[in-house]
């Protein structure tokens, strides 16, 4: 089979591979017929995480058709039509029982693309199939499908929910990329009175508008800090969700939040910040770090299939999934090409 191989920082190769085959009984092989290309991904490319080895298979994103099943596997049948999701989880472990499937102990957690061959390829084995897999809705629309295998349910666990949004909220998203435009959209669950979008692209900051920010702003000037303490009345906000991962932008969330407000980092960092206990250590802030571990995925596909939402909006760009090269070139440069998520079509 041909799959997007990792062979160090910078170096990508689609090449032909070896087909994965069954080699536990609660596995599943999975023919993937949609895949996508994630913001971490472009981090690994960049060598953010060592933990990434040459000769990986990237990509923790799809949907796909089960071609195969380990003896053990109860809950899924060759020919059933799945989401595969970003996280693997046995779901009997201690942190699986706590719903904390991204620290799985027995070998899941963030894996596919990562510790095992992932996504980006023609077929993907699924560890723990039963609890790392899920029914695809009869008639959901693909590409909505295929953003609830990571970027929604990070958004809003990583996001929205441990960033504790609450009504009448003031909310500031530094990040327009994928993920910050989902914890957009899902942040509007509960009903914030600002919803403001930070971000240098002018492009992503019209799709957050039509996401449902309320207002947005541009930092291209490096003045965002003062733009939001001015509309704040110098009161700073209540939830500032940090979708990036730079050091930058984690100033940005530390130098806004007000008094008992919260910081919900999101963006995969690469670098040390500096946080600023020294202002920061009598505003009785909160500070959470996640890494997403969809336990609200059920929920998410119930939402996005009732119409309530809809992520296929941040779709912008189609290829087939031999294009994947040329894809990786458009995604990475997202500014110029206007692109934010990729679906990448096995025909």
């Amino acid at each position: 089979m041909k799959a997007l191989v990792y062979h160090g920082p910078g170096n990508r190769v689609w090449e032909e591979v070896p087909t994965p085959t069954i080699q536990d009984p609660t596995d599943a092989i999975v023919k993937v017929t949609k895949t996508t290309i994630c913001g971490t991904d472009l981090h690994i490319m960049k060598g953010d995480v060592p933990t990434v080895t040459e000769g990986r298979i990237l990509g923790h994103e799809g949907i796909g058709i089960i071609e195969q099943i380990g003896n053990a596997v109860s809950n899924f049948k060759v020919g059933d039509k799945v989401l595969i999701s970003c996280i693997t989880s046995c779901g009997r472990c201690e942190p699986c029982k706590k719903r904390m499937y991204s620290h799985c102990a027995n070998g899941g957690g963030w894996v596919l693309g990562h510790l095992i061959d992932g996504t980006q390829a023609e077929y993907v084995r699924i560890p723990f199939a039963d609890n790392s897999l899920y029914h695809a809705p009869v008639g959901m629309d693909e590409d909505a499908l295929v953003m609830i295998s990571d970027i929604l349910p990070t958004g809003f666990e990583c996001g929205v929910l441990n960033g504790q949004v609450s009504p009448g909220d003031t909310v500031v998203i530094v990040g327009a990329g994928p993920v910050g435009l989902a914890a957009t959209l899902t942040a509007q669950f509960y009903s914030p009175a600002e919803l403001i979008v930070v971000d240098t692209d002018g492009n992503r900051l019209e799709v957050a508008m039509e996401l449902g920010a309320t207002q947005v702003i541009s930092n291209a000037d490096g003045k965002a800090v003062e733009k939001i303490m001015n509309l704040t009345d110098g009161q700073g906000v209540d939830v500032a969700i940090e979708a990036v991962g730079v050091p930058a932008t984690f100033d940005i969330c530390q130098r806004i939040v007000k008094a008992g407000g919260h910081i919900a980092n999101v963006g995969v960092h690469g670098k040390s910040v500096t946080l600023e206990i020294e202002r920061l250590w009598a505003h009785n802030i909160t500070l959470t770090t996640r890494l997403v571990d969809t336990e609200t995925t059920p929920m998410l596909l119930k939402v996005v299939q009732s119409g309530k939402i809809k992520p296929n909006q941040l779709v912008t760009h189609h290829y087939k999934l031999d294009e994947m090269m040329t894809a990786y070139d458009t995604f990475g440069n997202a500014a110029k090409e206007q692109a934010l998520k990729i679906i990448l079509t096995n025909e």
